[in-house]
């Protein structure tokens, strides 16, 4: 008997994983908001030169303030006066309070580079913490580290605590990115897996349209990073009721805490007969690990597969820009829908290809090598000064390649989750719902 037939048995889509999805949808709204969050709180307002020495008497000082411009700031080819050094401050950004333009620039751009950087160390690091020492305790110490770095951010008191506090906060929530979801993925069915990977990712494009929509109400940059912090102060409440995956336990040889958490899944969902006659010694033959002391790594697994869906998703997202006004903001709509696509595509993949033992472990180290190009991105765009169309083409052709290459990768839809390194390596047969998963070997 393997672990999808006694989910099959307690209902590997009931109430239970709905409260699941419900109480780890609540962290992951923070997601879409610290990752945007740049595009808000480093925006850099319209601004002239310091004309304040203007002011000193004389001449000048009997000027009105547009004759001051006139004289005092260089007018640019479309009639608006150079940009410098003091603002005219429409809101409170990082650009406004530390005067991150002209030679200062590029250390505004930096911030999300320094963000990313910090989601990359941290994919890596919660991968392994959460193998370790489990999905709950794993997405604990994620909800306290980004808030206590989130809120501390919105404090900073000078631009290189901003940015270490914002490396900070990335660490920590990479942990929310790829625990959240695999706890999921690791309660559902076969059958389900899928509409739940779908599903989780619905919150990254809601949250993500209405960023604008806070950050039009709330101008200030400090208030707006505190904002997005908030949500984590419910999740940590939440927290308490969040069960620890059962897979993960019996993997571990944790039986009695598996068993525990499968008796209130098959409570929850009306199912409590099965679980009566279960008895937790029953659960170490269900998942068969030869070694409990062994310490795995993402080389371990041999075999590396994949969904066609994915491949078609990164092709079309490397859709070339094009300077024609409304077709280029189509073409660009289109290529950030096939890159949202594609981005829940490998997330729900990379579940399905690691096993158990190193599920969590494995999404961390490809999340780590995601970031490296997200981390790169900003400082790309830089290139536009060399010439205009260079990052939207390196963009593209980075997204084309990658979408070729995974069509040499085979297919993993319908295909029950591997719970060791054994499984991985050798051919798995394909199940169409959970219930067929009885027939199986």
């Amino acid at each position: 008997m393997k672990f999808e037939n006694v989910l099959a048995e307690v209902d590997g889509f009931g109430r239970f994983q709905l409260m699941i999805i419900l109480m780890t949808v609540i962290p992951r709204m923070t997601l879409p908001l610290h990752f945007l969050l740049n595009n808000f709180v480093a925006i850099i307002p319209s601004h002239h030169c310091d004309i304040s020495s203007l002011d000193d008497g004389g001449y000048f000082g009997n000027l009105s303030q547009e004759e001051r411009l006139i004289v005092g700031i260089p007018v640019q080819e479309d009639g608006t006066p150079n940009s410098c050094q003091m603002f005219a401050e429409p809101q409170s950004s990082l650009a406004t309070e530390w005067d991150l333009v002209c030679d200062k620039r590029k250390m505004n751009r930096a911030t999300a580079t320094i963000f990313f950087l910090g989601v990359m160390f941290g994919a890596a690091a919660f991968g392994f913490i959460s193998d370790r020492f489990g999905r709950k305790n794993s997405l604990l110490v994620s909800y306290v580290t980004t808030s206590l770095f989130g809120f501390t951010s919105a404090l900073s008191y000078n631009f290189t605590m901003f940015a270490v506090m914002r490396f900070l906060t990335g660490f920590g929530i990479s942990g929310i990115s790829i625990a959240s979801i695999v706890l999921c993925i690791e309660w559902v069915d076969i059958k389900h897996r899928t509409k739940v990977g779908v599903l989780m990712s619905l919150d990254w494009s809601i949250f993500t349209a209405l960023l604008p929509v806070v950050a039009y109400f709330v101008n200030d940059w400090r208030v707006l990073t505190a904002t997005a912090t908030s949500l984590l102060i419910l999740a940590m409440i939440s927290w308490w009721w969040l069960p620890e995956s059962a897979r993960w336990l019996i993997s571990n040889g944790k039986v009695k805490a598996a068993h525990f958490y499968l008796k209130k899944c098959a409570k929850v969902n009306g199912r409590e007969q099965f679980m009566a006659d279960l008895k937790p010694e029953s659960l170490s033959k269900v998942i068969l690990v030869e070694n409990e002391n062994r310490k795995y790594s993402c080389e371990d697994p041999q075999n590396e597969e994949t969904g066609y869906t994915h491949c078609h998703c990164l092709v079309w997202s490397g859709l070339p820009d094009d300077d024609m006004g409304l077709f280029r903001t189509a073409v660009g709509a289109l290529g950030k829908m096939f890159a949202e696509a594609s981005f829940t595509c490998v997330y729900l993949y990379t579940t399905e290809l690691y096993p158990t033992v190193m599920r969590q472990n494995g999404l961390g180290y490809s999340s780590f090598m995601g970031r490296l190009g997200v981390s790169v991105s900003p400082l790309i765009i830089l290139l536009e000064e060399v010439w205009g169309h260079l990052p939207s083409t390196i963009f593209s052709l980075v997204a084309f390649t990658a979408g070729l290459t995974c069509y040499l990768l085979p297919e993993t839809q319908n295909i029950r989750l591997p719970e060791t390194i054994e499984e991985v390596e050798h051919p798995r047969r394909r199940s169409i719902s959970a219930s067929d998963e009885k027939s199986q070997p």
